[in-house]
């Protein structure tokens, strides 16, 4: 865990949790996509630097969730580098309460003000073409959160974030964190058709071509999709769909778990009402999904 594995001339990623880019900018520059989940992540990283010799010049994060940003902090302290993030992201960053107040609706109780979805404050930049380096290129990625983006080395590797998952993950699981559907779906065509040298995505393994894994991420959206058209065929309100969702997914009701796959059951609610699937009505001050 947290090997340094090189892929190409210049680009480089560390095998984490959440995997961790890392581009030569010269013989001992180099800038990061992403940085782990938390101080002990940034901690394990600045070893590798130290032990190459190489200055970290700025981290570039491909969203805000907290496994991705969750080293800023340690590492922009231990190295003055910089830190851009794209959009709502950049914000996030900068104030990570947003992300536990925006998956649970209101001020999160102590459960969930954990580093698993609180990651440190880290002072961040917007990411713009302008403070972008030579031989890095910006992918908008958009669906899993906000305005994710993955980034395409002049080396032709590209960094996917977290727009897919792994078969092994989606088949012990189910349902991946999602923040807009059919924009996650349009993501996920458009990897379908990317061309590289190299993928490497967050959470699964890198790969010469994505095609079958990204088309294997879009099953299962679709899926999930039928299952809760087919669970509101009489009149639910949200913790219903959200407790039979659990029980046909195997899963496990942790506060956690509850934020995460409540915001993301929320996320295919809208869709489902959006593309006419679904309608509301309210019954004894309920708002109840039928299809």
């Amino acid at each position: 865990m947290y090997e340094l594995i090189q892929v190409a001339e210049n680009s480089y990623y560390i095998d984490c949790p959440a995997k961790i880019g890392l581009y030569k900018l010269s013989d001992t520059e180099v800038l990061l996509i992403d940085s782990g989940s938390d101080k002990d992540a940034g901690k394990k990283v600045k070893k590798h630097l130290d032990e190459k010799g190489w200055t970290l010049k700025a981290i570039y994060n491909t969203h805000s969730n907290a496994d991705h940003i969750g080293g800023n902090e340690y590492l922009q302290n231990q190295t003055g580098c910089k830190i851009y993030a794209p959009g709502i992201e950049c914000d996030f960053t900068n104030h990570p309460i947003l992300e536990p107040s925006y998956l649970y609706g209101g001020y999160p109780f102590g459960a969930l003000r954990h580093k698993f979805l609180l990651a440190k404050e880290s002072r961040a930049e917007y990411l713009t073409a302008e403070n972008l380096p030579e031989g890095l290129e910006i992918i908008n990625l958009p669906g899993h959160f906000f305005d994710m983006v993955g980034f395409r080395t002049a080396d032709d590797v590209v960094y996917l974030a977290d727009c897919l998952s792994s078969r092994a993950t989606l088949d012990k699981y189910g349902i991946g964190v999602l923040y807009d559907v059919a924009a996650y779906i349009d993501t996920l065509e458009a990897v379908k058709n990317m061309k590289a040298k190299l993928f490497i995505p967050s959470h699964a393994e890198p790969a010469e071509d994505m095609t079958e894994l990204a088309q294997y991420n879009i099953d299962k959206v679709k899926e999930i999709s039928e299952r809760i058209t087919e669970l509101c065929k009489e009149p639910l309100n949200f913790e219903s769909i959200l407790q039979k969702l659990f029980d046909l997914y195997g899963l496990t009701m942790t506060p956690q778990q509850y934020v995460l796959i409540g915001s993301t059951l929320r996320s295919y609610l809208s869709y489902l009402l959006d593309s006419g699937r679904l309608e509301l009505k309210a019954e004894n001050n309920m708002l109840l999904f039928k299809a």
